[in-house]
């Protein structure tokens, strides 16, 4: 049987420290290579038996994952924030490797999906969209910052639309205040005649995927909240369960219990007590919880099947803000479930065994 390598990469703009262990744990072989792609090819093929390769999320780690799935056996792109080990003792690029490599051999780590390649293109166009709205969102906030700083009300968005700037400008006494603000109108301009084009560009993108036909059947699930749903999940099939989805999204319920069990007559019992819910995960997709919950937010005050489903919370004593969740869990389960089953959405959906 062929032995197993177990290797770990510190992954860098210029280098990368790499650590080889065996199915032992002992250090075969550490080094420092440079970050290109027929480097780390010959550092790989030149490993015998079955080679494991982990590295964590991060700039890079979308390239070396493509660079590295052809040679290896197995490639785990792990979660950064769950590797506590690496934050203890002392640190340094040939010991984070080393770590690396050390849980990759005891089989803790948390990978962080990869693999999909027919989503490439709409997960680029997405990514550009999202972050035109913030720099959108920013310019805005910058404006309407500089009037306050002058004690002018600016609520709403009559101070940055085109059709009265020179009223508002008039109103700024000092020269430089006006001069700023005129620049940063011409940033706001810019940047939300790209965020058009990037919009149109997502959504003749997202076109082409045979899922966003079904998502959309669902109703206040429009083509944007489809392509940003395909670009983020890439294939529905990595979910197991409707709630492994859910804490994707950060909808997913966090609890906490302690001494579960007493002894009582010589057996060992578990407490009847409830278990805590501190709360919703923290560690998820933004952008698909924005997704979801805007969605319940404006199908909880229009008239449709969710609405109804939601007034039946209410009417049940839930509290507003909680209904709004339950109804989002349902709407990220039933769109689970219409993207795995390649359904359309129908009425019986929105039944308790159906998601």
């Amino acid at each position: 049987m062929d032995s197993v390598r177990y290797v770990g990469m510190d992954v860098h703009q210029s280098t990368i420290s790499v650590a080889v262990l065996n199915q032992e744990g002992k250090l075969m072989q550490q080094s420092v290579m440079a970050t290109k792609a027929t480097a780390i090819v010959e550092l790989l093929k030149g490993l015998r038996g079955v080679v494991h390769v982990t590295c964590e999320e991060g700039t890079h780690s979308a390239w070396l994952y493509d660079v590295v799935v052809r040679h290896a056996a197995r490639v785990v792109v792990c979660n950064p924030r769950k590797n506590a080990l690496l934050k203890s003792g002392n640190k340094s690029d040939r010991i984070d490797a080393r770590k690396l490599a050390e849980l990759l051999r005891m089989g803790v780590l948390s990978p962080v999906y990869h693999g999909e390649q027919s989503t490439r293109t709409l997960q680029q166009l997405v990514a550009s969209y999202m972050a035109l709205t913030e720099d959108t969102g920013r310019a805005m906030r910058r404006i309407k910052a500089l009037y306050r700083s002058q004690t002018i009300a600016c609520a709403g968005k009559k101070c940055l639309g085109k059709r009265h700037r020179g009223e508002w400008l008039e109103k700024l006494s000092n020269s430089g205040q006006r001069r700023r603000a005129e620049w940063l109108y011409q940033e706001l301009d810019a940047v939300q005649g790209l965020r058009r084009e990037a919009r149109l560009a997502v959504l003749a993108e997202c076109q082409k995927y045979p899922a966003a036909k079904l998502l959309r059947s669902m109703p206040f699930f429009g083509p944007l909240r489809a392509a940003v749903l395909i670009a983020r999940v890439q294939t529905p099939h990595r979910f197991r369960s409707k709630r492994q989805f859910w804490t994707y999204c950060g909808l997913g319920l966090e609890t906490r219990s302690s001494a579960d069990y007493v002894e009582k007559d010589g057996r060992i019992m578990r407490r009847r007590r409830p278990v805590y819910i501190r709360g919703l995960n923290w560690n998820y997709s933004h952008e698909l919880k924005n997704v979801f919950k805007g969605a319940a937010t404006t199908a909880s005050t229009m008239a449709g099947p969710f609405r109804e489903f939601y007034e039946v919370r209410i009417a049940n004593g839930i509290a507003p803000a909680m209904a709004r969740l339950t109804l989002a869990r349902k709407m990220a389960a039933i769109a689970l479930i219409l993207w795995k089953k390649g359904e359309t959405f129908e009425a019986k959906h929105l039944n308790l065994q159906a998601a």
